[in-house]
């Protein structure tokens, strides 16, 4: 699939738009886009996530019943809806959540033909930002575990990414094939795509695969790896089942603790950006 495209023009002042994305799957994403959003809200910053994996696993995780899930990010991105109509509540007071189904798999054919394909999710935020500004502070994007039309829609739409990387054998492999996509789109699509950090996942002090991954990931990408590593921790898998993220779940497990830190430490980030 060919990114290629015109630029889009300058971004309108708005809340940040971080994409939690990697091509690979089972490394921690949509947990991470969950409780990261969760931990945002809980300190005071309004946060929205959407869904934009056809899966619709952020959504089931926050507790959204597909049967609830009236208009999504599939109406959105073939401009049958607003993204403030698709816009819902969540269990978790100041997240919200634009829902997905998979009625989104069908869009890519959809939009094959349709001016600024690639800028569709940016641009209805753009009018979300314009027409209720102020609302939300923070925008998390869950992408699917892929490059697609829809991946390079968020990637096209975001300030930043949010990189989720497993502490297994071939981590340094995916995120290889992760970087190249990011040029990609920032040389075709976003000149300002920036990666804001990556967060090392499922992170086994019992095994010592974990610990050389980690030193690898630092060794090659220094400051970029965020200091803050999310365990392997079973409350953390379990709350999806039960439509709560994991620091509603249980607070105090290791996992829960270790995305609130995250929290602390993107914000962090965020100050010394606006700082500098």
């Amino acid at each position: 699939m060919s990114v290629t495209q015109n630029r889009p023009n300058a971004r309108a002042s708005g809340p940040r738009i971080l994409v939690v994305a990697n091509q690979k799957g089972g490394v921690g994403k949509t947990t991470t886009a969950i409780n990261l959003g969760t931990a945002l809200a809980a300190v005071g910053a309004p946060t929205l996530v959407v869904d934009i994996d056809p899966q619709g696993n952020a959504s089931t995780g926050l507790g959204v019943p597909r049967a609830e899930r009236k208009l999504t990010t599939y109406d959105v991105v073939v401009g049958a809806a607003k993204i403030a109509e698709a816009v819902m509540p969540t269990k978790i007071p100041g997240l919200s959540l634009v829902p997905s189904t998979v009625d989104l798999s069908g869009a890519e054919l959809e939009l094959i033909d349709i001016p600024r394909r690639n800028f569709r999710l940016k641009d209805s935020l753009a009018e979300f930002a314009q027409e209720h500004p102020g609302r939300f502070s923070y925008v998390l994007i869950d992408c699917p575990p892929s490059l697609t039309l829809l991946t390079v829609n968020a990637m096209a739409a975001a300030h930043a990414i949010v990189v989720p990387l497993q502490c297994e054998f071939f981590a340094l492999e995916g995120l290889s094939q992760l970087l190249k996509t990011i040029d990609l789109v920032k040389g075709n699509l976003n000149p300002d795509l920036e990666i804001q950090g990556i967060v090392l996942t499922m992170f086994d002090r019992r095994n010592r695969l974990s610990e050389q991954v980690e030193a690898d990931v630092r060794g090659h990408m220094g400051d970029k790896v965020y200091k803050t590593i999310i365990p392997r921790n079973v409350r953390v898998s379990e709350a999806p089942s039960h439509g709560l993220p994991a620091l509603v779940y249980d607070l105090k497990c290791p996992g829960s603790q270790a995305y609130i830190k995250l929290a602390g430490e993107l914000i962090q980030r965020e100050r010394v950006r606006l700082a500098a």
